[in-house]
């Protein structure tokens, strides 16, 4: 083992000249080099190429000068254009020659060329110049990976691995904190770092790129252009190299672990390092200084003066000080950042896992957050009255300003959005740890502002970590730390503050907490920390960090590496990314330029129109974030965005779009599952683009095949936007801008069993509302006419969801047929299992239609429609022209055709619209009992109406009534219409998919609504 405390070789810069010129045939003049414990001369040759001469310490171990020698020539034949000294070899043509000196000790000796350059502690240092010292030398420990030596295999004190030597140091130190200091490094190495280097890579190494051995072009001090002085060259752990490196060069920069991350990326860059070495790295290095700093203390009264020893005993106390304060995971995440890796294990499975169960989280406060209404609260803005009076602690006035606000807008939830820069974190606590001079300002938690006493729930099922109570202005005052851990998902921590007292006699450490318990209450003013009433909501994925170590608050120059211990917490609380950014043009502009450029009889719904930007399942959002229960929109039958139909369509439209004029297998496998829903008979299928244009071509099918015109059709019924079908929609012709109703169209009452003259039986509405159609037939046999077809909807929508009496189609259909016409089934709202119990509507009256159409649901959105027809009736529309459609029965529409038919038919979406149907009407049957205005309750499956009434007894329409409830729903975040002839029918025709959790949500908000309508 090397002595270090031996004296330096003496020998004298004459002496110095003479070995070189006997020994290495350099003549020069020799100029003494710092060392600490060789004796170094630089010899200037007046040539390009000058020298150093190195005279061995004699107490070190032949065997390790042959080591130094044999690494320098092996470096210099691995890689020649490394930066490292080039050995000479001597007249007797050995690289490592020997010497006496006048005491009699040998001396190892060597020659090695001069490297031109500048001290990296002579230079100013940046992160780029660190990023390349760190590029330099895993370069080099790349070309010394395999190579070993007997002398590399030494015990040397500054080998890391053996830094815990330092303890027995610690007594020269004499300023008490100092030591204090020292000793908890000490015991963090003892403990938690040196029981695991013994299993990461080890090989040689430099082991001391300090400032002075690494040297920095002289042209571009960006550069390094040299590596110097292998003399504590040893075999030890890699990680090492970095740490030593780390520990010089970042001494007295602003940031110096964003130093050591731009060097540890560096090295990584040529030279990957392993996770586990990052995670020792922040320990090595302050352990490199413990080493020194000890060393220095130990050897003060002898060497005092010497400047090797002491030149970096102030700047390494000072960057020890500043680790101390340092917390090491975070340090340690900021260097797994830059060299590529999760700034923690598993961050980012953590964040993933969110992201895709989203949808499965309990509400964090009630309602949803979702379903409010919400606004940022104007922390990010400096010169805010809400922001000035927070961050000067006057709490009452920030909350009156907020309530004020609020109350005006009708705010149900304030947001404190993840990452918003802030002025409103004024208290010390605040500066940074990391960066000198610097202060956190950006916020790492969501904020969820709601009145104190506020209920708050687990998202997530979770055990109780920590309770406490911070005291300081400003801080947290209640805490609470959850850790959770779900199937498929690494643990992490959610981080409550600001929270009620209360908790703390509630909860304890290991309390276990189901996804929707109660975790706590928001606080008010005096318990949370002098804040407005607030939660500030944060995850962290190191579930390591206490709940007083997660940072609230984080610096600016490493948000990036705060989004992932810290990440965004906003979909763990149920926040709409629309929350926080608002695109496009805003409702105002929008509704000025649709009235500049639209027709302006394209209706709007409600007074205060909805912007959607994103649909969502049975959800759509708008564009603040505010998620709206959607139970109107029948379009989207499988719910909004629904993945099998966007990867159907996706895939398609990326492989072939083309026409029906040419072959391709998917509009024959389409019409094969489509035709095999119908019953039997209906069996020859056709495609269009809309409802209206299915519609329009089974009226000139019906046409064609009785050769008439004349059509019965319901009062009020609607099918479809052409002109010819606006003459068969009473709905249209009968109101504003109608013509009235056409000739050749007759009309039957409207078969709604509630408004029945009440003398007829109920077993005999059917029968007695056929009647009706008999007296068109007998209208049009008097003038010599016969129907052509009846045309109904198996339901009537627009009409106010009537559902046909029973035997009311058997007994029509039967007589139309008798006169020769067709029976046509408009199932375009109604059709694709809606009604639960049957694929179609029509079903469900036990008949079977000439010709049906569809439309709406079949593809979930995209413009598509069908026409199925007996073969009988198809056969008789050969008539020699031509049906084409440009667009319809295309490859993309057929493939979504059968995404839709999968989903229903997977999921049994049928059973599902039953079940969750008979739910609702049980509900609206419970709450029809208490709100008297509640005339009738109807639907199958998901196709749902409620009529209100002024008086049950006289039925008579209320219409005001009816758009009050709607917009009241509307304001509590569900979509509804209302129909029929005096617009006082609810109606409610949700997706498929809807389920009995959001079945309860609309009927608290219809029972809400029917409230604060009465109040």
């Amino acid at each position: 083992m090397t002595d270090l405390s031996h004296p330096a070789p003496q020998f004298s810069a004459g002496d110095a000249e003479t070995l070189a010129r006997d020994i290495f045939g350099v003549t020069g003049k020799a100029s003494p080099l710092d060392s600490e414990r060789d004796r170094n001369y630089r010899l200037k040759t007046g040539g390009d190429a000058d020298w150093i001469l190195k005279i061995v310490n004699s107490s070190e171990p032949r065997i390790e000068s042959e080591f130094q020698t044999a690494l320098l020539h092996h470096l210099a034949n691995a890689n020649a254009k490394l930066a490292v000294p080039h050995l000479k070899s001597s007249l007797a043509g050995d690289f490592l020659a020997s010497v006496t000196g006048s005491n009699g000790e040998t001396h190892a000796l060597r020659l090695v060329g001069w490297l031109k350059g500048t001290p990296l502690a002579q230079v100013g240092r940046t992160c780029e110049l660190m990023r390349g010292l760190g590029r330099s030398l895993g370069e080099l420990d790349r070309a010394l990976q395999g190579f070993i030596h007997p002398g590399a295999l030494r015990d040397l004190d500054w080998d890391l691995r053996h830094a815990a030597r330092a303890r027995s140091r610690l007594h020269f130190v004499r300023d008490p904190e100092k030591r204090a200091i020292l000793e908890r490094f000490l015991e963090r190495f003892e403990t938690l770092v040196e029981p695991k280097l013994p299993q990461l890579r080890a090989q040689v190494i430099h082991n001391d790129a300090n400032d002075w051995n690494v040297l920095v072009d002289d042209q571009d001090n960006q550069r390094i252009s040299g590596l110097i002085d292998f003399g504590d060259a040893v075999h030890t752990v890699l990680i090492a190299e970095v740490a030593i490196a780390c520990a010089y060069s970042i001494l007295d920069m602003d940031d110096p672990i964003g130093a050591a991350a731009a060097l540890a990326s560096g090295f990584h860059e040529k030279y990957p390092l392993q996770a586990e070495e990052l995670d020792v790295l922040f320990d090595l290095i302050a352990m490199r200084l413990v080493t020194s700093v000890t060393f220095s203390a130990s050897r003060h009264d002898q060497t005092g003066d010497n400047p090797y020893l002491a030149i970096s005993e102030a700047p390494a106390w000072r960057l020890l000080e500043k680790m101390d304060a340092m917390n090491p995971r975070l340090a340690t995440a900021i260097l797994r950042k830059a060299c590529g890796l999760d700034a923690v294990d598993g961050a980012g499975a953590v964040r993933r896992w969110i992201a895709d169960s989203s949808k499965t989280f309990a509400a964090i406060v009630r309602p949803a957050p979702a379903t409010m209404s919400k606004a940022i609260v104007p922390y990010g803005d400096a010169s805010h009255v809400m922001t000035v009076a927070s961050a000067d602690q006057r709490p009452q006035e920030a909350t009156r300003w907020w309530t004020d606000f609020s109350d005006q807008h009708k705010v149900e939830l304030g947001v404190g959005p993840w990452g918003e820069k802030r002025t409103v974190y004024t208290d010390k606590a605040f500066e940074s740890r990391f960066i000198e001079g610097q202060r956190r300002i950006h916020h790492l938690g969501v904020d969820l502002f709601m009145p104190a006493g506020t209920p708050l729930y687990a998202p997530v099922a979770a055990t109780v970590k920590s309770v406490e109570i911070e005291h300081e202005p400003l801080g947290y005052g209640g805490l609470i730390a959850l850790e959770h851990a779900p199937e498929g998902c690494p643990p992490f921590v959610t981080l409550w503050g600001h929270m009620a007292h209360e908790a703390l006699a509630r909860l304890k450490p290991g309390d276990r907490l189901e996804a929707g318990a109660l975790v706590g209450h928001m606080g008010d003013i005096h318990e949370n920390g002098g804040w407005t009433p607030h939660l500030h909501f944060q995850i962290s994925t190191d579930v390591h960090l206490t709940a007083t170590e997660i940072i609230g608050v984080g610096e600016s120059a490493y948000l990036d590496v705060w989004a992932e211990i810290f990440p965004d917490a906003s979909v763990l609380a149920g926040l709409p990314p629309e929350t926080f950014a608002q695109h496009g043009r805003t409702r105002e502009e929008l509704v000025a330029k649709r009235r500049e450029l639209l027709l302006p009889n394209l209706s709007i719904s409600y007074s205060e129109p909805i912007k959607f930007v994103r649909g969502d399942g049975v959800w759509l959002i708008d564009n603040h974030g505010r998620a709206y229960l959607d139970c109107f929109n029948n379009v989207c039958h499988l719910g909004h965005v629904h993945p099998d139909v966007v990867e159907a369509l996706s895939r398609q439209a990326g492989l072939l779009n083309t026409n029906t004029r040419y072959l391709h297998d998917a509009i024959v496998e389409y019409a094969e599952r489509l035709t095999a829903t119908l019953p039997e008979g209906l069996a020859v299928a056709s495609f269009a683009c809309s409802g209206s244009e299915a519609n329009s071509l089974m009226l000139r099918m019906a046409r064609n095949h009785t050769g008439r015109d004349e059509a019965i059709v319901l009062d009020w019924a609607y099918h479809g936007t052409t002109q010819e079908l606006i003459d068969l929609s009473p709905y249209k012709y009968k109101r504003k801008g109608g013509k009235g109703r056409p000739d050749h169209v007759y009309e039957a009452v409207i078969p709604d069993g509630y408004h029945a003259p009440e003398d007829w039986p109920a077993e005999e509405h059917g029968r007695r509302f056929a009647e009706s159609v008999a007296e068109q037939i007998a209208a049009m046999r008097s003038k010599g006419r016969a129907p052509a077809f009846f045309l109904a909807e198996s339901i009537p929508s627009v009409a106010g969801q009537v559902f046909l009496p029973e035997g009311y189609l058997k007994d029509v259909y039967a007589m139309v047929r008798a006169e020769g016409g067709l029976c046509l089934a408009d199932e375009v709202q109604v059709g694709f299992g809606r009604v639960g119990s049957h694929w179609w509507a029509f079903e469900t009256q036990g008949v079977v239609p000439d010709i049906v159409s569809m439309g709406k649901p079949i593809g979930n959105g995209h413009p598509m429609s069908a026409v199925v027809a007996t073969r009988e009736v198809a056969e008789s529309f050969n008539n020699g022209m031509e049906y084409f459609n440009t667009f319809a029965g295309n490859p993309v529409s057929c493939a979504v055709g059968l995404a839709v038919l999968n989903a229903i038919e997977r999921d049994k979406l049928r059973d599902n619209a039953l079940d969750v149907g008979n739910y609702l009407l049980n509900g609206f049957r419970k709450m029809q009992e208490r709100f008297d205005m509640i005339g009738d309750v109807r639907g199958l499956g998901l196709f749902l109406g409620i009529e209100l009434v002024t008086d049950r007894k006289t039925k008579a329409p209320a219409t005001d009534l009816a758009r009050k409830i709607s917009d009241g729903a509307r304001t509590r975040g569900v979509l509804m219409g209302t129909e029929g002839p005096h617009d006082n029918v609810l109606k409610m025709r949700p997706p498929m998919i809807f389920s009995r959790a959001n079945a309860d949500h609309l009927l608290d908000v219809l029972s809400a609504s029917f409230e604060a309508t009465l109040r």
